[in-house]
C-alpha cells in the first residue's frame, strides 16, 4: 500500500519513538521530527521521505551537525520493484558508514503499519581524515535554538513532513496566548497582557504585529483585529489544551499554596468552627461510651 504524502509516515514513526520514551514534536526548526528524552543529552532527529533519495541522505548528514541521533525514515512498499526497493542491504550499509539510522515503514490495508529499524545511528562519525567528530562540533547556536524551540512549544500541533502549511511555532503560540488574553479584556496594554499570560515578549509581539492580529488605539492600548479573532477560532483546540495544562498545574500546586498562604479572618473563623465541631463530637462520643 503506497503512501501519497510524507505526512502519512509521521504518525507511526512518532508512536514508535514515544514507545521508546521520547517526547516528540513535528517540524521543529525545519526538522521533520524531533524527540527529547530525560536520560538523553542529545535530541532525536528524524527526516522522512516517501522513497530513499539523495535529498534525504543530504538532509540527514546536515542534521548530524545538530545531534548524533539522526534517523532517516522511508516507506517500504512491497509492491514496488524499483532499484531502491531491491537494495535495502546496501542502503543500510551506507547509512551505517555515515552514522545515520535507517527506518522503514510498511503500510497495510487491514493492520497497523510496521516499523523496521534497519540500523541505529552511530555515536560518532569517522570522516576521511580518520578523526572522530567530537560532540563539541555538534553543539552550538543551532542546536540550542532547536532545543529552545522544542521546549517552548506547549504541544505537538504540526505534522512531520508538511510543506506549504502554516506551522505552529513557539512564537505563534505566544502570539495566540496574548491574543486570547486581549480578547477577554477588550482592550489592554502590553504590560498588562504580559503579566496575565506570562509572555515576557508580549510588547514586542504586539508592536511588531507579524500576523496582523493587533491594532494600536493609543499609547499602551491595543485591541484585537478581525484576523486575530479568526486565528483564535482556528486554534480553539490548542487554547483548550493550554487551559487544561494550566488547570492541572494549579491543582498540583494546591498543597504548596496552602502551606505558604497567610490565614485570613474567614479562614480563622472556619478553623474555630471545626474546633467546636470536634469538641461537640468528642463530648458526644464520651457520653455514649459512659452509657
Amino acid at each position: 500500500m503506497a503512501v501519497q504524502y510524507e505526512t502519512e509516515l509521521y504518525s507511526p514513526v512518532k508512536a514508535f519513538f514515544e514507545q521508546r520514551g521520547f517526547e516528540v514534536k513535528a517540524e521543529v526548526k525545519h526538522c521533520d521530527l524531533v524527540g527529547v528524552r530525560a536520560d538523553q543529552a542529545e535530541p532525536l532527529i528524524v527526516e522522512m521521505k516517501k522513497t530513499f533519495n539523495l535529498s534525504l541522505l543530504l538532509q540527514g548528514m546536515q542534521r548530524l551537525k545538530l545531534s548524533p541521533l539522526v534517523y532517516l525514515a522511508v516507506e517500504r512498499n512491497r509492491s514496488k520493484r524499483g532499484a531502491v526497493n531491491q537494495r535495502w542491504g546496501e542502503l543500510t550499509a551506507l547509512c551505517s558508514q555515515l552514522g545515520l539510522g535507517l527506518i522503514t515503514v510498511t503500510f497495510y490495508k487491514t493492520k497497523a503499519p510496521l516499523i523496521d529499524v534497519l540500523c541505529e545511528p552511530a555515536a560518532a562519525i569517522i570522516p576521511a581524515s580518520g578523526r572522530t567528530v567530537s560532540s563539541a562540533r555538534r553543539s552550538g547556536i543551532r542546536r540550542q535554538r532547536l532545543l529552545k524551540e522544542f521546549d517552548e512549544r506547549s504541544g505537538d500541533y504540526n505534522t512531520g513532513g508538511s510543506s506549504g502549511r502554516q506551522l505552529m511555532t513557539a512564537y505563534r503560540e505566544k502570539a495566540i496566548r496574548v491574543a486570547a488574553a486581549l480578547r477577554s479584556s477588550g482592550e489592554a496594554s502590553p504590560a498588562t497582557l504580559a503579566r496575565q499570560t506570562g509572555v515576557g515578549s508580549a510588547a514586542a509581539i504586539m508592536q511588531k504585529n507579524y500576523y496582523g492580529w493587533f491594532e494600536r488605539l493609543s499609547r499602551g492600548k491595543y485591541i484585537l483585529t478581525i484576523k486575530g479573532v479568526e486565528a483564535l477560532t482556528e486554534h480553539t483546540q490548542m487554547l483548550h489544551n493550554q487551559g487544561q495544562q494550566a488547570e492541572d498545574e494549579s491543582i498540583s500546586n494546591v498543597h504548596t499554596d496552602i502551606t505558604y498562604a497567610e490565614p485570613d479572618a474567614a479562614a480563622e473563623h472556619s478553623l474555630d468552627e471545626l474546633a467546636r465541631i470536634a469538641e461537640v463530637s468528642e463530648h458526644y462520643l464520651m457520653t455514649r461510651t459512659k452509657e
